[in-house]
């Protein structure tokens, strides 16, 4: 996949896409990142990208041009471009998963109180948002976007299905895990995960990423037994015993 991300702040992305699972991809050929300033593009002398809104208003706007002269530069007619923004679709797994499947995209990273409404016009652009609150810029939320997606890529982890079968891909949230020693300061390591038996082992992971998600995330929970029932049946006797608790409180 190649994706074309178009910032004020290039040097930001630098640390997240040359280092870890990012990097190694970017090695091996599997990613591409091309990264565009877009004060290259203005052709104001000082390099002016942004100026005052038409209409009155608090700070200041993104200019067109130089966005449209940067899309241009990045051949972005007719490929999929997104916009961060704190008024578009919250990102989701099932967008993730749609843009995975792309070959190259393009992002926009807005600054200030965002951009000329023309670029989003034109360039057919989709808002997408990391959560209901404002950041400084769309860099961050820029660095999520393709980070989610690019762990979806064949070949991006180490196995495809690490990928799906993580924390809330699976529908819910993910089960607690432990590591050596087995007692630290009187804090012990459940029992069960020594005893050997893989299928209890398996149960008493399902049963925890039920208990957690029904109590953080009600929301996945309920809507994960409206899609779940293809479960053996010592996973739905567990399921029974959750969602009971859950209509006795």
């Amino acid at each position: 996949m190649k994706i074309n991300i178009l910032t004020l702040f290039p040097e930001m992305f630098e640390p997240i896409i040359g280092g870890s699972i990012l990097g190694r991809a970017k090695k091996k050929g599997i990613l591409e990142v091309n990264l565009l300033n877009i004060r290259d593009f203005s052709q104001d002398k000082h390099k002016k990208a942004d100026d005052y809104p038409f209409g009155g208003g608090v700070g200041m706007v993104m200019l067109a041009d130089p966005i449209f002269r940067a899309m241009e530069a990045a051949g972005a007619q007719g490929k999929r471009a997104f916009y961060m923004s704190p008024r578009g679709k919250v990102l989701d797994h099932e967008t993730i998963c749609q843009i995975s499947q792309e070959e190259e995209i393009v992002i926009l990273c807005g600054h200030y109180e965002g951009v000329d409404q023309r670029v989003l016009d034109y360039w057919n652009m989709e808002e997408v948002s990391i959560g209901d609150y404002v950041l400084t810029g769309g860099e961050l939320p820029a660095m999520v976007l393709i980070d989610s997606v690019a762990r979806l890529i064949p070949e991006v982890l180490a196995g495809e299905a690490s990928a799906q079968e993580e924390s809330i891909y699976s529908g819910l949230l993910e089960y607690p895990q432990y590591t050596k020693p087995r007692e630290y300061r009187d804090l012990m390591v459940p029992e069960v995960l020594f005893n050997g038996n893989h299928r209890l082992i398996a149960l008493w992971k399902y049963q925890k990423s039920l208990e957690l998600t029904r109590d953080r995330r009600p929301d996945l929970f309920q809507k994960y037994l409206s899609s779940h029932g293809d479960l053996t049946k010592a996973e739905l006797k567990i399921l029974k015993e959750v969602e009971s608790a859950v209509k006795r409180v």
